[in-house]
């Protein structure tokens, strides 16, 4: 994840960060569930104080973009509508499964055409 930051910007440094995490994850460059560094981590490496990270993640929290996992630490949403977001729970459910019957994701993805044309 390749972020920067202005320092002579007009734009505040939490709102750079910010905005650049959610293009990312507009793009599909951040995918649902991929961690995010740490507010230290981030900080550290762009050279802001941590609680403007903190600020950026806030503000990313409260539009859904990531969630908060306490200790865990910080992860992309599900995104979409609702129907979308549950589609995608489903699917984790799914490749879980799969993996515990060590079924591989071809053989995984076959099945799933297969319920499908069977379905139509």
């Amino acid at each position: 994840m390749l972020i920067t930051t202005d320092p002579g910007g007009a734009t505040p440094p939490y709102e750079q960060v910010r905005m650049q995490i959610a293009a990312l994850v507009h793009a599909g460059e951040l995918v649902a569930g991929a961690r995010l560094p740490t507010v230290r981590r981030l900080a550290g490496d762009l050279g802001l104080a941590p609680n403007t990270v903190a600020r950026s993640y806030r503000e990313l929290e409260n539009d859904g973009i990531i969630e908060t996992r306490g200790r865990n630490g910080s992860f992309v949403s599900r995104q979409g509508t609702a129907n979308e977001r549950l589609g995608q729970a489903a699917a984790d459910v799914y490749i879980d499964r799969m993996r515990q019957l060590g079924i591989g994701p071809d053989d995984a993805i076959s099945y799933v055409q297969q319920a499908i044309d069977n379905a139509g």
